[in-house]
Order: C-alpha cells, then structure tokens, then sequence
C-alpha cells in the first residue's frame, strides 16, 4: 500500500510565507512550487518571501525571490497566484 502523500493546507502556507525573519534576524528561506499564468510549471528550491507592486492580498498574489546557499539573490522576483500554488517545503498544498 501506497504511502499518503504528506500535505499542507494552503492557508496554512500562506501563514508561513508572512514570517519573513527568523529569531536571529535571517530571511526565511522556503522551496516553492507553483504554475504561472502561461501554464509553465516553476520550482524554486530555495527561495525567500519578496514584495510585489501591487495589493498583493487584493489579488490574490504573493512575490517569491530565488536565492542560492547563502540566501544571496540569484534571480528575480516573481509573482505567484496563490491558486496557482502546488507545493510548499516538499508538502502538496491542498484547499
């Protein structure tokens, strides 16, 4: 019999992504999984909350910033739909 797959509710995550800082001062640092728009599937494996140039809560949206292994930036930020949302720190996300 098959393992259950180990699951996240999307608020849940959501929660997680506001905790910007850890005690100690350091961003948080999250893997994220998630399909744009354009229906491209996207994986970020290390990646940390980012600001966007809108009403991120209005529209539903939330940006993520890939970083390397010492949380430098190494990309863009990007915007994310939270409907679009499929895995959170190795957990699928569900309703």
């Amino acid at each position: 019999m098959a393992a259950k797959p180990i699951t996240i509710r999307r608020n849940l995550a959501l929660k997680q992504y506001e905790v910007k800082e850890t005690p100690n001062g350091k961003q948080t640092i999250f893997s994220v999984k998630f399909v744009k728009k354009d229906g491209e599937l996207v994986f970020m494996p290390r990646a940390v909350a980012a600001g966007l140039k809108m009403n991120m809560k209005e529209n539903r949206m939330r940006g993520v910033l890939p970083v390397d292994a010492n949380g430098n930036a190494c990309g863009h930020v990007t915007p994310v739909h939270i409907d679009g949302l499929i895995e959170w720190n190795g957990m699928a996300v569900r309703m």
